[in-house]
């Protein structure tokens, strides 16, 4: 009786992991719109992990880069809304609407299940070696002389994209973006020099900037980071209205049923709050949201109508 009793004790977890976490009841696939080693890499791999070891099923991380995550983004939507396929977005998917000619084939509200906003993080204005502008005074003076000057960003519809078009407004300047398939080739590029300047996401460009590899000329936004507590904010450096915040959430097909999504938000979501987690996030740069599903897809409507808008205020040609 004895043994029988303590068998039975050993299996009760089991047991109710059976019949609580009987989603996913196998490998959930999550689409990242981009290449490896940018911000939305980070985010997903990181959660996924912890995602994982949670369920007790792989929650499998696959890179679909280009097509300014139109291709990557329609592999989500498009598929079955059993909760198995699910994926990360950034602030592409509320602007590229605006920003495309060619409009993306999904529309948010009659095509998105929000799972929830993980986190955010700033963007840094960056320059490699062979520029040689040390803050956005000497960066503008330079663009003064030099119309075109190259600036880099992970994509169309980016925060990184974004950040650029807002500093040629701010600045009255003619800088070119240069776009990349993500952040990661974005850095991968401006680390080879290939292009003098560029605005990456805090999360996903801090180490270079730590080992030497980049410098940091701005953060983003009003405040500085206390990561690089000696780099000035766009605010200080005379320029508030380049304040692009990044923005990493994530989403599944229109129709997943609402106790699936809220699994998905309890596995993916909610542990960004947990103290290991969140002290892991932080490192990389990140400021943890985890919010909840309803509260995720009232904020991409929002976003939609207000980028829309801005776009169309600026004048922004679609690309």
């Amino acid at each position: 009786m004895h043994r029988r009793g303590l068998l039975a004790g050993l299996a009760l977890p089991w047991v109710a992991r059976a019949q609580t976490g009987a989603f996913p009841t196998r490998p959930v696939r999550i689409v990242v719109p981009y290449g490896p080693g940018g911000s939305s890499d980070i985010v997903a791999r990181m959660l996924a992990q912890h995602a994982s070891e949670l369920s007790g099923q792989g929650f499998l991380v696959e890179n679909r880069g280009g097509g300014a995550s139109v291709p990557g983004t329609q592999a989500v939507l498009g598929a079955a809304p059993d909760g198995h396929t699910v994926g990360t977005n950034d602030n592409a998917l509320v602007v590229n609407p605006s920003l495309l000619k060619e409009k993306p084939p999904y529309d948010v509200e009659r095509d998105v299940t929000a799972i929830g906003l993980a986190v955010t993080s700033p963007g840094l204005l960056l320059a490699h070696p062979s520029g040689t502008a040390r803050d956005m005074a000497d960066l503008v003076a330079q663009a003064a002389t030099r119309p075109g000057l190259a600036v880099s960003h992970g994509g169309i519809g980016t925060p990184s994209h974004l950040a650029v078009v807002q500093m040629r407004l701010a600045t009255g300047r003619d800088f070119t973006p240069v776009g990349y398939r993500g952040g990661g080739p974005q850095l991968t590029g401006l680390v080879a020099g290939d292009v003098p300047y560029g605005i990456a996401a805090l999360s996903s460009s801090l180490s270079h900037v730590q080992s030497g590899r980049l410098r940091a000329i701005a953060v983003t936004g009003a405040a500085r980071t206390p990561l690089l507590p000696e780099v000035p904010s766009m605010a200080e450096a005379g320029f508030p209205a380049i304040d692009v915040l990044g923005l990493w959430g994530f989403i599944a097909p229109a129709g997943l049923p609402p106790e699936i999504t809220a699994r998905l938000h309890a596995l993916l979501i909610a542990p960004a709050r947990e103290a290991p987690l969140q002290a892991k996030l932080v490192a990389q740069g990140y400021t943890v949201v985890a919010s909840s599903p309803a509260d995720y897809m009232a904020q991409l409507r929002r976003d939609t109508t207000q980028w829309r808008a801005i776009v169309a205020k600026a004048g922004i040609v679609p690309e």
